[in-house]
C-alpha cells in the first residue's frame, strides 16, 4: 500500500522486487499522492494508471459512483459531496482502467489543468499479472474519520489483498526461428506464480527436448540440430503453486 507517498521512494533493487511481486500475482493500493510517486519509472505509472499533474485549493466537490458493484463502492452515496484536494492528471486513465468514481468539475474550481466532463478519481485494473486499486482522494486528515471514505478504502485493500483465482498458466507469446538446423525459442508466460516450463519438438514418433532458461515470466532456448521436415513444437508451463498447466503448440519447418 502506497499511502500518500511522493517522489522517488524505491531504489533500483527495490523497484525490481516490487515489480516481481506484482508479476507474481500481488496487489497494490495507491492513495492520493501515490500518483505523484516514481515519475521516472514508466512501469509504475502503468500500475497506478496515470500520474499527478496539479491540484487546485482544497474545496468541496461532488463525486459520482460509476460502478456501484466495484471494490469499495457498494455502500457509497451517489452523489457524494465531500471536501478534499482534487487531483488533475497527466492523462485520463479511463482507456486502461475500470473507473469506480468520478468527480464533477462543475461543482468546484478545477483550476487551469481541469480534465473536463470525464474526471476519474478512483479506479482498479489488472496489471502485469497482479491487481491495482487507486483513489486520488484522501489528502485531508478528516478523510480518515469519514465512514464512506473508510469503507471505500477498505474495499480497495480487500480487493488488492485477495489471492487471485487459480487459473492455468498461459503462453502469451511464442516465437521460433531457425538457426542453421536448430530451433531457437523465445516465450512469455502469464498467470504463473512458481513456473516451470518444458518444450518438446515432435516428428514421426521422435521427441526432442529443447533446454530452456527461465527468467521471471520469460524463457528462451535452442534445440539440438534437427532433421529437415515439419516439427510440432509443444510448450507446457506448469505452476507449482496451483498445479495447473497450460500448453501452446506451433508448427516449425526445418529446411
Amino acid at each position: 500500500m502506497f499511502l500518500l507517498t511522493t517522489g522517488d521512494v524505491l531504489d533500483d533493487t527495490q523497484q525490481g522486487a516490487f515489480q516481481r511481486y506484482i508479476e507474481h500475482g500481488g496487489g497494490f493500493v495507491g492513495v492520493h499522492s501515490a500518483a505523484d510517486t516514481e515519475h521516472d519509472w514508466p512501469w509504475y505509472g502503468g500500475l497506478v494508471g496515470t500520474y499527478f499533474l496539479s491540484h487546485p485549493a482544497i474545496q468541496q466537490a461532488t463525486v459520482f459512483v460509476a460502478d456501484p458493484r466495484g471494490p469499495g463502492t457498494q455502500t457509497l452515496p451517489s452523489p457524494w459531496t465531500r471536501t478534499d484536494e482534487w487531483y488533475d492528471f497527466t492523462s485520463n486513465p479511463r482507456p486502461s482502467v475500470h473507473v469506480l468514481l468520478t468527480v464533477d468539475e462543475s461543482t468546484y474550481d478545477a483550476g487551469p489543468d481541469a480534465m473536463g466532463p470525464d474526471h476519474p478519481i478512483t479506479w482498479w485494473h489488472d496489471y502485469d499479472g497482479g491487481r491495482s486499486w487507486y483513489t486520488a482522494m484522501g489528502h485531508t486528515s478528516e478523510s480518515y474519520s469519514e465512514p464512506p471514505f473508510l469503507s471505500l478504502l477498505l474495499g480497495g485493500i480487500l480487493y488488492a489483498a485477495a489471492p487471485p483465482a487459480a487459473v492455468p498458466p498461459k503462453v502469451a507469446a511464442l516465437s521460433a526461428t531457425i538457426e542453421r538446423h536448430s530451433v531457437a525459442l523465445n516465450l512469455v508466460l502469464t498467470s504463473c506464480g512458481r513456473c516451470s516450463v518444458r518444450a518438446v519438438l515432435k516428428r514421426a514418433g521422435r521427441a526432442v527436448k529443447v533446454p530452456l532458461r527461465l527468467a521471471g515470466l520469460r524463457a528462451h532456448g535452442t534445440s539440438p540440430p534437427l532433421a529437415a521436415g515439419r516439427w510440432l513444437l509443444v510448450v507446457t508451463a506448469t505452476d507449482a503453486g496451483s498445479g495447473l498447466a497450460g500448453t501452446a503448440t506451433k508448427t516449425v519447418a526445418v529446411p
